[in-house]
């Protein structure tokens, strides 16, 4: 007889990660062995606690759960990945299997079907939120450059084109540049539309 599944839950707000680990207890054959509040918890915690899955929120401090789920699997190879978000978004569904995630859910899963969800992963098949697997085909891959989304995600915080040249050490007429390319990949009115796309997309997560 093999033991019980080890979790690794990590989850910035303190009673969501309470409430997954109280109800994944609940499990015979499920153990919570870490939890953590922050991305670059992950590894050290997987390191020390040697998890079987690891269960990650998408949007953390210090590093977001995507790119936690790259350092995770280079670290820690053994370890499996379930995202478990509030936001599902079509473009961190794509980000984070690039990133070596095994499934993809949302944190208003029956109990029920994400202890069934932490099962299957562990087995090694891959799970996704269906809903969220169609979203992600119909939307496609980000249409926006690296550099159109590093200043349209500076623009998230408002400011004139000269306050977003001078946090991007950029001169005013590229910041422009970008900005027209950006409402014109994303199809939006203004640069607020373009904000409110790319992050209802899910293209803007990062620093």
């Amino acid at each position: 007889m093999t033991g019980p599944i080890r979790l690794l839950l990590a989850d910035d707000q303190a009673l969501v990660r309470g409430a997954l680990a109280a109800l994944l207890s609940l499990e015979p054959d499920l153990t919570v062995v870490a939890e953590v509040g922050r991305g670059d918890e992950v590894v050290p915690e997987a390191r020390r606690t040697a998890p079987d899955v690891a269960l990650l929120d998408v949007e953390m401090p210090g590093l977001d759960g995507i790119a936690a789920t790259s350092a995770l699997r280079a670290a820690v190879p053994g370890c499996r990945v379930l995202m478990v978000t509030t936001f599902g978004r079509p473009g961190y569904l794509r980000r984070a299997m690039e990133a070596g995630a095994n499934g993809f859910v949302v944190k208003d899963t029956p109990a029920r079907q994400l202890a069934d969800a932490v099962r299957r992963v562990h087995a090694g098949l891959r799970v996704v939120d269906p809903t969220l697997a169609a979203e992600t085909l119909a939307t496609g891959a980000s249409p926006l450059t690296e550099r159109e989304t590093e200043v349209l995600r500076t623009a998230r915080g408002g400011g004139t084109v000269a306050d977003l040249a001078a946090t991007l050490h950029l001169s005013e007429g590229t910041v422009r540049n970008h900005l027209s390319a950006a409402i014109g990949k994303t199809g939006a009115r203004n640069r607020a539309d373009a904000v409110r796309i790319a992050e209802e997309n899910g293209w803007l997560l990062g620093e």
